[in-house]
This record gives structure tokens, C-alpha cells and sequence, in this order.
């Protein structure tokens, strides 16, 4: 019973418990009207009050163990055998007031043999099947005989209710094994789910760990190019396209140094709890411009697709990284502008990159939602991976795609702020 105790708790036993409980009540129900039309309409004497008896100390316990259910969490294994057990027991005092094994109510035994082969560990599905066995075995020795002075008719009635009780148990067996399969489909789903997701946040932790390394470490080749640079620039003798060259070069040798230097930031004193609210468009548009300064021969245009006040949206350092990521990888894809389309509605905001070169390569399309991007000519898919990995963790989502009008789209949806 529900007091009955165990250690291997989960939601699922309580799941199959409320089933059972529900098809009890059903059956019971089916029982009590058996029990009262049946000596009018078939003309058996049965006996009702024994009969009736053990319909009402059912009731009461399947009343108990749906207060149980309905107030609890999780059920255990010992407990759902407890109640195919009192099933058995239940059943078999019917059959033995109601003619023993001819009775064919006696195949409902066969029933709770499912549930215990698809819910319950190897020994406790073997003592519920050898409970059955020994059930109908002792029926076919004690019980009390009906008296049935026609026996034609009594074969006659005997087949129908067979051919009822057959019906009724494949309709119940049916539908538990449905019902039990889908949640282990659903489940196994779920963890195959978790599995997957694992996996990302393992590789993503791996390359964190290797970013933080390589950070610290260019730093000081970084300076020393930085130094170079500065003296080939006070070189009187270098010419203007010379000197428009280095001046780009330390342009961006200073974008790599402020990248470690954020990289550094972000992962130690700064906290992403405390990050500030801007409003998405201004965000937005700061972020592309950023990104073009470490990318000047890349061109975009920012369009806001909706109407009314921009929605505010947190800067999290890896949402940023996540939408340069998709940048930097629209441009390298063409040399034609990017389309930075930013949108949003009730529940979600979404930022759409749209390049047009010659789209994403079959196989991201087919395994972008896979532990991993694979990787491809253009690419080692690491930037895709760590860009949705970035995504998930702040509750939105990345769906790649490519339009029929020609090009590459990157959608972004995140969940808006709640005020």
C-alpha cells in the first residue's frame, strides 16, 4: 500500500499508480452492475452480498490510495506492486463466489501480468505472474459453484463472457502499453535531450577553459607587436600608403587587445546578473558598429522592423559574442551588405542576419541541433556551436535557414523582459 517502503522513488511509478487507480474505479463500477442485473437478466443466482462485499472493501481502498496519488509526488516501485498484488487478491475472491475458474471473469488476471512486465523490476513482475498463476490454479479447485440446471445454456453464456472478457481485457491491456510506451518515448526523448545538451556545455566549458589560456597568453606577443608597429610609424622615411598600412595595423592590434581585455573582464570581477538594460535598437545598432570597427571593409544596414518604443534587452556579454559570431560569419559568406533586421512582438524579440552568398552547407542545415555543428569548407562549425550554446543558456533559441530568394538567415528569439 501507500505506506509501504522503498527507495526507488520517480514520477513515473505515480504516473502508472493514477492509471491504475482510474481503470479500477472503472471496473468496479462495470462489476456492481454485473452483480445486481445479472441474476435478473441472465437468471443466475449469484451471491450478491458477499459479492457486493468485496466491491465496497475495494472501493475504500482505491479510495485511499487516490487520496494517496492526488497528495503526492512521486510513488514507488513496492507501492504499485502492493496494488497489483491487492488486484489479484480482489479479483480472485470474485471469481471463487462466482463460479472459479468457469467463470470468465477470471481472465482479468491477465491485466495486471501487463502492468507489472512493463513497470516493475524482473522480481517483482515475477511474483505478480506467478500470484496469477496460482490464482486461477486454485479456482479450478475452490470456489463456489453456480447452479446452473441447463447446461447448453450454461455453455452458451460461458463462451459470450468470454468473448466479453477478451474484449474488455485487449481494450485495457491496449491502451496501458500505449499509454506506458509514448511516456517512455517521451522520456527517453528527454534524455537523449539532456544527453546532447551535455555534451555542448562540456565543449563549450573545455573551450572556455582554452580561451582563458590563449587570452593571457597573447597578450604579450600583442604588446610587442604593438611596440613594433609604433616604431615603424615614427620612421620618417616610410611612405603614405606605408603609413595608412601600420595605422590600420595597430587599429587592429588595439581591437585584439581590448577583446582580451573584455574576455578578461567578463570572466572575473564584472557579473552577468548586474548586466544593464539598453533598449534593443540602440544596443544593437552600438554593437554593429563595433563590430565594424574591427571589420571596416564589412558594410550592413540596420532595419527595425516594428513599430512603437524598442523593447529593453540585457547586454550580456554572451549574446554579444553570439551575434558577432553570426556577423563575422555573414561576412566572410559575401562581400554584398548584411541585413541586421530587428524585430519583436509580445512575448519574444528577434534579430534576424541575412547575408546573400550561397547559403549554409547542407549539413548544418541538417545537424545544427545536434551536440555539435559539423564542420564544413567554410568552416569548423566551433563559432555556430558556442553562438547557440550562448543562445540556449539565456532561454532563446537560433534557427538557421536559407530563403528562396538566395543568401543565408540567422534568426535570434529571445524572451522579452517582463516589466
Amino acid at each position: 500500500m501507500a505506506t509501504t517502503p522503498c527507495t526507488n522513488e520517480n514520477s513515473e511509478h505515480l504516473a502508472n499508480l493514477r492509471r491504475l487507480v482510474a481503470s479500477r474505479w472503472v471496473v468496479l463500477a462495470a462489476l456492481t452492475q454485473l452483480i445486481f442485473l445479472v441474476p435478473g437478466l441472465l437468471d443466475i443466482p449469484v451471491p450478491q452480498i458477499p459479492l457486493l462485499g468485496i466491491v465496497v472493501i475495494a472501493g475504500l481502498f482505491n479510495a485511499f490510495a487516490q487520496w494517496r496519488v492526488i497528495r503526492s509526488k512521486t510513488a514507488s516501485a513496492c507501492e504499485l506492486f502492493v496494488q497489483l498484488l491487492f488486484d489479484i487478491g480482489a479479483l480472485t475472491a470474485v471469481v471463487f463466489f462466482s463460479g472459479g475458474a468457469a467463470n470468465p471473469l477470471v481472465s482479468l488476471l491477465l491485466p495486471p501480468v501487463a502492468i507489472a512486465a512493463l513497470t516493475l523490476p524482473a522480481r517483482f513482475a515475477a511474483i505478480i505472474c506467478a500470484a496469477a498463476i496460482a490464482a486461477y490454479s486454485l479456482l479450478m479447485v475452490f470456489y463456489l459453484p453456480l447452479p446452473m440446471p441447463d447446461a447448453t445454456r450454461a455453455t452458451r453464456l460461458h463462451l459470450i463472457g468470454m468473448w466479453l472478457i477478451f474484449v474488455l481485457s485487449a481494450a485495457m491491456i491496449g491502451w496501458i502499453i500505449i499509454r506506458m510506451t509514448r511516456q517512455i518515448r517521451e522520456r527517453d526523448a528527454e534524455l537523449a535531450t539532456a544527453r546532447e545538451q551535455a555534451l555542448r556545455d562540456e565543449r563549450v566549458m573545455a573551450m572556455g577553459t582554452l580561451a582563458a589560456g590563449a587570452a593571457h597568453e597573447l597578450g604579450t606577443p600583442l604588446g610587442t607587436m604593438a611596440l613594433l608597429a609604433g616604431e615603424l610609424a615614427n620612421d620618417p622615411g616610410l611612405s603614405q600608403p606605408v603609413r595608412e598600412d601600420i595605422a590600420l595595423l595597430r587599429q587592429q592590434i588595439g581591437v585584439c587587445k581590448e577583446i582580451i581585455t573584455g574576455l578578461s573582464r567578463r570572466a572575473g570581477a564584472e557579473r552577468l546578473e548586474n548586466a544593464p538594460l539598453h533598449a534593443a535598437n540602440r544596443w544593437l545598432d552600438n554593437l554593429r558598429q563595433r563590430w565594424h570597427a574591427a571589420r571596416p571593409q564589412a558594410s550592413s544596414r540596420l532595419i527595425v522592423a516594428s513599430d512603437g518604443t524598442a523593447p529593453e534587452i540585457i547586454a550580456d556579454p554572451r549574446l554579444e559574442q553570439a551575434v558577432l559570431n553570426l556577423l563575422n560569419n555573414a561576412a566572410n559568406a559575401t562581400t554584398s551588405p548584411l541585413e541586421i533586421r530587428l524585430s519583436w512582438c509580445t512575448a519574444t524579440l528577434c534579430i534576424d542576419i541575412r547575408d546573400h552568398g550561397p547559403g549554409f552547407p547542407t549539413e548544418v542545415l541538417e545537424q545544427g541541433g545536434q551536440a555539435s555543428f559539423p564542420a564544413h569548407e567554410r568552416g569548423s562549425g566551433v563559432g555556430l556551436m558556442l553562438t547557440r550554446s550562448a543562445i540556449e543558456q539565456l532561454g532563446g533559441t537560433l534557427t538557421l535557414s536559407n530563403p528562396e530568394e538566395g543568401g543565408a538567415l540567422a534568426r535570434i528569439e529571445l524572451p522579452r523582459i517582463k516589466a
